[in-house]
């Protein structure tokens, strides 16, 4: 149960990083769902791969890389969906920050 809400609640932060910020563009709820629940996937599944192979740009950059991983991740997942839309990198990265904070926020808020 609390998997469902952490993706509604997600797909909701998503709903708002569209409505604060015009580089990020989200349809509709249905859409907010779809593109959550790839960006889940996306982090489970090719983060860990990408902060492998690019450890030690991480590492000389004192962990700041991962901001960019963050934003390929949130770009690559606006690229698979119709009704998902970043407006380039810099768009991604702003987004992702964004979307991030609101995450910790969601993950605060059920941890209790």
């Amino acid at each position: 149960m609390k998997l469902i809400l952490k993706w509604l609640l997600s797909a909701a932060a998503l709903l708002a990083v569209a409505y604060i910020y015009p580089g990020v563009v989200v349809a509709s709820f249905g859409s907010a769902l779809l593109a959550a629940l790839i960006i889940g996937l996306f982090n489970m599944v090719l983060r860990p791969v990408l902060v492998l192979l690019t450890l030690p740009v991480t590492v000389i950059t004192l962990g700041l890389f991962l901001f960019v991983i963050n934003a390929l991740m949130f770009w690559a997942a606006s690229g698979v969906l119709t009704g998902f839309h970043v407006q380039g990198f810099g768009a991604a990265l702003l987004g992702s920050l964004i979307y991030s904070a609101m995450g910790l926020v969601i993950d605060a808020v059920l941890k209790d």
